[in-house]
C-alpha cells in the first residue's frame, strides 16, 4: 500500500468540479458548489451526525441511501440548510436539478450542505450555477470540489492510497472539509471518500462505521457537534476486483487502507482548527480495553485548559491528568506517565501519577513546535488509541465572534 497523488478523482471512473455559484454572495472569489461523479452506479455507504438538530440534507441522503446505490455527490458551502424555511424541499429540488444536468436519477444523488445555520438557502444559485458546474467535471477536478466544499478552512484537504485486492491494482480517494463545529460522535464535518473497488453496500457500511470509531470520531477543534457532519463512501467496482461481500483477507485489506486515508484526512482537520498553530496528538497505551484507550486520548486533546497550554507553550502535564480522570471510563489512575514530544525532542513530565522532575525550559522548547505530542501510559493494560486536536488560539474567538458577517 502506498499513498499516491489525487484526492476524490484517483480512482478510476471518477469525475469532479467546483464552482462559485453565488450562495456566497460576499465573497465572488471562493467557490461554492461541489460536484463528484461516478462513471458508474455505485454501493455506497454513509454515516450522520448524532446531533438532534440535523441539517435538511441528511433526511434527503438518508432516503437515497436506502437501497445503498449512488452515482454523484453535490454539496454546498456558505449555508448548512438547517432549520431553514423549506430545507428539504431545497435540498430535493437541488438533486433534481442535479439528476436532470448529470442525466442521472435523482435519488443515485447524494447531497450535503455546510455553512451557517439558520439562514434561508434558495435554489437560484443552484439554477445559475448548475450547469457550468456540470460543463466542468473532469478526472482531474477533486481539488476543486476539495476547495468549493470549505467554509472556515484555510487550506483543502485530500488523501489517496493505491493498494492490491485480488490481484488488481486499487485506489482510495477522499476530500475533507471542518476546522470549526467540530468534535464528532459518528463522524465529522463533511467527508467524501470514493473508491475503484468492487465490494458490497452492506461490506462498504461495515467498513466505514468500524473505520471512524479511529479516525474522524477521534478528533475534535472545540467540542461543538455539527448539525450535518456527513461521511458518505462510494465505490465503482472499475478496478476489476472480485466484489468483497464478506470479512476476509481482501476486507481486510481495503480496511486498512481506508484508515490510511482517514487518518490522514483527520489529522489534517485538527491541524487546520479555526486560529490553531499548533496539531496536538494524544496517544494513548497501557490501557485495560480499546474504548478506554479512544476515551482518554479524546479527553485530553479536547481540554481546553490542555488546548490552552499549549498555545502557550507551557508543559502543564496537571492538565493532561486533569482531562483523563473526568474521562467516562473505567480505569484505574494510580499509575500514569506522561510524555511530551516533537521534532525538538521529548521530555517525560509525570511518573506514578506524579511529578517527574524535568526541565520546564526544554519542555517549553519542545512545545514550540507546531506539532507536538502526548504520550500516556495507564500501566495496566495493551490497547491503546490515538485522537488529534489542535492549540486554543485568541483568533479562534476572533473567527467565531463575526463568523455570520
Amino acid at each position: 500500500m502506498q499513498y499516491i497523488d489525487g484526492g476524490v478523482c484517483a480512482p478510476k471512473g471518477f469525475q469532479a468540479a467546483g464552482v462559485h455559484c453565488g450562495i456566497r454572495s460576499k465573497n465572488t472569489d471562493k467557490k461554492d458548489l461541489a460536484l463528484i461523479v461516478s462513471d458508474e452506479l455505485c454501493t455506497a455507504a454513509a454515516v450522520y451526525t448524532q446531533n438532534k438538530v440535523k441539517g435538511a440534507p441528511i433526511a434527503v441522503t438518508r432516503e437515497h441511501l436506502k437501497d445503498g446505490k449512488a452515482k454523484a455527490v453535490i454539496c454546498n458551502s456558505g449555508n448548512a440548510n438547517t432549520c431553514a424555511p423549506n430545507g428539504v424541499e431545497i435540498a430535493k429540488k437541488t438533486c433534481d436539478l442535479a439528476a436532470e444536468h448529470i442525466g442521472i436519477k435523482a435519488e443515485n444523488i447524494i447531497v450535503c450542505s455546510t455553512g451557517v445555520i439558520g439562514e434561508e438557502l434558495i435554489m437560484e444559485p443552484f439554477e445559475k450555477g448548475m450547469k457550468p458546474l456540470v460543463k466542468a467535471l473532469s478526472y482531474e477536478g477533486g481539488t476543486l470540489a476539495a476547495e468549493a466544499i470549505m467554509t472556515t478552512d484555510t487550506v483543502s484537504k485530500e488523501c489517496a492510497v493505491e493498494f492490491e485486492l485480488g490481484g488488481k491494482t486499487c485506489r482510495i480517494g477522499a476530500t475533507a472539509k471542518g476546522s470549526g463545529m467540530i468534535n464528532p460522535n459518528m463522524a465529522t464535518m463533511l467527508s467524501f471518500i470514493t473508491t475503484d473497488a468492487a465490494i458490497s453496500s452492506s461490506m462498504l457500511q461495515q467498513a466505514l462505521s468500524q473505520d471512524i470509531k479511529d479516525s474522524y470520531n477521534q478528533i475534535s477543534v472545540d467540542g461543538d457537534t455539527s448539525t450535518n457532519d456527513t461521511v458518505a463512501i462510494m465505490a465503482n467496482g472499475l478496478c476489476g476486483n472480485p466484489e468483497i461481500k464478506e470479512d476476509g483477507e481482501a476486507f481486510k485489506q481495503f480496511c486498512k487502507a481506508l484508515a490510511m486515508v482517514t487518518k490522514v484526512l483527520a489529522k489534517k482537520l485538527a491541524a487546520d482548527g479555526e486560529g490553531a498553530t499548533k496539531l496536538i496528538e494524544c496517544q494513548v497505551t497501557g490501557a485495560p480495553d480499546k474504548e478506554t484507550a479512544r476515551s482518554l486520548s479524546k479527553s485530553v486533546i479536547s481540554s481546553d485548559l490542555l488546548k490552552s497550554a499549549m498555545f502557550g507553550e507551557d508543559a502543564n502535564w496537571g492538565r493532561v491528568l486533569c482531562a483523563i480522570g473526568y474521562a467516562p471510563a473505567d480505569f484505574s489512575a494510580d499509575d500514569i506517565t506522561v510524555e511530551m514530544s516533537s521534532k525538538k525532542g521529548s521530555i517525560k513530565v509525570c511518573e506514578h501519577s506524579a511529578l517527574y522532575p524535568h526541565s520546564e525550559e526544554k519542555a517549553a522548547e519542545i512545545l514550540s513546535e507546531t506539532e507536538i505530542k502526548i504520550d500516556v501510559n495507564l500501566n495496566q493494560g495493551q490497547e491503546q488509541a490515538a485522537a488529534w486536536g489542535c492549540d486554543l488560539t485568541y483568533d479562534y474567538v476572533k473567527i467565531n465572534g463575526d463568523y455570520r458577517s
